[in-house]
């Protein structure tokens, strides 16, 4: 047979992505890929940029019946002459270059001072993803007008004489966002409005309108008195104090943060309800929060907190912490930064540190000087953090109570999970210290504990349940996952069960089946009940790695096998795909602690891609499930278990 010639790899091998196809290549990176919300954002966001700067007062939203999305502003308009050192026009490097705009040079002498946008990627990512888009810049009495199709020009600029009546300055761009970039083409209403609504309530007095053609709708919103008013509509109950709005910003003498820096905020305190918290730098809904939020937090735990002190109003035992102030408070805060380090393109978080003092520094002095202004409400915003307090620390001593109660003391090899929740939690007996290192590395810490066991388990089949107690592993077993043994008639209380899955984790060989078939045993002897309601599982670490070379477009990978039926179904598909003879390398785990941690985790612990053998009783029914289970386990059954081997034995096949 010939032999496939190798691919050759040499310079022109070397591929460079040109204008706007790393974002089509790699949408993901640039934008959320769910739906096309974000892309039309970025249009959308440089409107808000212009009403930002003072030069807009509308922005209008239309949904179009042909499934496209208009944005029309009433700002400068986009300059359109050409520029000096691309020699192309301004209007046509926005929407075809990355990282090409008019917020890059901030403060004095830039188009924007402050404004969301800081990549420069977002409206060419918008035209990249898009089937066709068309833009009109009004300004300087000529509207010029562009189409783009994939991203590429389809018609060059065109410029003519504005006519009678026609808007003098502003931006027009109506996109057809393209469906295959997209898990869903449709946009999702709520969060639109949601945006459009967030717009207004942060430029008060610019009116943002929403047109949806289809259903013949119009909304539209417009908050004279800004986060207050915004504030005051979406509180889940009546606050206990009256709202503390402020804002502040850096003068042109600071010395640590540009003229115009600062925040605008609105903090209302509830005693029940979901707390409405929203936040945004420059206009950008930051729906992950971030720095910003950390600093109207610490302002308003520093104030708090040295309020309490001056009128000594914490009781003997309780420590404040700053949930305890923040767990009942409901905000809108806007935040202005001149350059914004954002956590990814899709700008959810904000990342600059230097936020956390910009906020705190201005929160801080001015919620001081409120509550001592008003000195009784001030007590009774304290009342309500020091109530907090004291909730969470009862909730915490029940924990510790539990924990050292009776047999209840948790063992001292078990590393716990933090989560405490039954759904999502679970507990790995894992067999031996090494794989019990390396799963103790490999692990989600939030919801996965480790309980490494020494040796074989004791076989319990004809074990006493009051003996059980005296063997220290099986002891551990039961202390850790919160429930005692029993039989399969008792009346069990499984409510302290601290576990939604218990996992045995053991060697894909020999010993460790043996030690697989001896825990199962003791589940299904002394803990019956956790069989039925469909606890247990048993974990299936792999036997075999096969390290693939790369074959094709599919780069060199790492496979891993179960069995031999797994590892011959896999080098079958290896050599359908091309790949010659003895070109992939199989290596066999002699154990667990053989893996490393990351090994581990994607193999036998990732959720994802794991494999989880759930336990319960079979089709064969109780009774003759315990006579087998007699004959397997049971001390005087050595002549029962010949006669098994006598007559199954060559069916068997005995990995030694």
């Amino acid at each position: 047979m010939a032999k496939s010639p190798t691919p050759e790899y040499s310079e022109s091998t070397i591929r460079v992505l040109k204008g706007l196809e790393p974002v089509k290549q790699r949408p993901g990176m640039y934008t959320r890929t769910d739906n096309p919300l974000h892309v039309i954002q970025e249009v959308i966001d440089n409107a808000a940029d212009e009403a930002l700067a003072g030069y807009g007062k509308k922005i209008r939203v239309t949904l179009h019946a042909d499934g496209s999305v208009g944005v029309e502003d009433d700002g400068r308009g986009i300059p359109h002459g050409l520029h000096p050192e691309e020699k192309a026009p301004v209007l046509e490097l926005v929407f075809t270059r990355l990282h090409a705009g008019g917020k890059f040079d901030k403060g004095k002498g830039g188009a924007y001072s402050f404004s969301g946008g800081l990549h420069g990627v977002g409206v060419s990512v918008t035209n990249a993803l898009g089937r066709r888009m068309e833009v009109q810049s009004l300004r300087d009495g000529v509207v010029a007008s562009m189409v783009f199709e994939g991203g590429e020009v389809v018609q060059k600029l065109k410029v003519r004489a504005q006519a009678e009546g026609e808007r003098k300055h502003g931006t027009t761009v109506r996109v057809w966002p393209d469906a295959k970039y997209f898990e869903s083409a449709q946009l999702p209403m709520a969060e639109l409005a949601h945006l459009l609504r967030s717009k207004a309530v942060l430029l008060p007095g610019v009116k943002v309108e929403l047109i949806d053609e289809k259903k013949k709708d119009t909304q539209s919103w417009q908050y004279k008195g800004g986060l207050r008013d915004y504030l005051e509509q979406s509180l889940p109950a009546d606050p206990v104090v009256p709202l503390f709005e402020g804002e502040g910003y850096a003068a042109a003498d600071d010395d640590h943060f540009a003229e115009g820096e600062g925040a605008q905020w609105v903090l209302a305190f509830t005693e029940e309800g979901h707390p409405v918290r929203e936040s945004y730098v420059n206009l950008i809904s930051t729906t992950a929060g971030g720095t910003h939020d950390s600093g109207l937090r610490d302002g308003l735990f520093q104030a708090v907190k040295g309020f309490i002190e001056l009128h000594a109003l914490l009781p003997k035992g309780v420590k404040l912490m700053p949930e305890d102030v923040f767990a009942r408070a409901s905000y809108v805060l806007s935040a202005k930064v001149l350059d914004p380090q954002f956590q990814g393109q899709i700008k959810e978080r904000l990342n600059s540190r230097d936020a956390v003092r910009l906020v705190s520094g201005f929160v801080k002095p001015a919620l001081e000087l409120w509550l001592n202004a008003n000195v009784e409400w001030g007590k009774k915003l304290a009342e309500l953090a020091i109530k907090a307090a004291q909730t969470r620390q009862r909730a915490g001593q029940k924990v510790e109570k539990r924990k050292s109660s009776g047999v209840a003391v948790l063992p001292g090899k078990l590393t716990d999970c933090e989560s405490r929740d039954l759904a999502l939690n679970e507990v790995f007996l894992v067999e031996g210290d090494s794989a019990g290192g390396s799963a103790k590395m490999g692990r989600d810490k939030e919801t996965q504990a480790i309980l490494p066991l020494r040796g074989k388990v004791l076989n319990t089949w004809e074990v006493e349940r009051d003996r059980l107690f005296a063997n220290t592993e099986i002891h551990d077993i039961s202390v850790a996952i919160g429930v005692d043994p029993h039989g399969p008639e008792d009346e069990v209380d499984l409510s302290g069960l601290r576990y939604g899955k218990i996992c045995i984790l053991s060697d894909a060989d020999v010993d460790g089946a043996h030690i697989q078939v001896l825990l199962l045993t003791l589940f299904f002897r002394h803990f019956p009940k956790l069989l039925e309601a469909g606890h247990v599982y048993v974990a299936r670490p792999p036997l075999y790695r096969i390290d693939a070379p790369a074959r094709g477009k599919k780069p060199a990978a790492k496979l891993y096998a179960l069995d031999d039926a797994e590892l011959a179904a896999i080098t079958e598909k290896l050599r359908k795909d091309g790949v010659p003879e003895g070109k992939w390398s199989v290596s066999r785990f002699k154990g667990l602690g053989e893996m490393n941690a990351e090994q581990l985790w994607d193999t036998t612990l990732n959720p994802d891609t794991r494999r989880l053998l759930p336990i319960q009783l079979g089709a064969m029914g109780l009774q003759p499930t315990q006579d087998l289970m007699t004959r397997l386990m049971g001390k005087g059954e050595a002549a029962a278990r010949r006669e098994l081997m006598e007559l199954h034995g060559d069916a068997v096949e005995v990995d030694v």
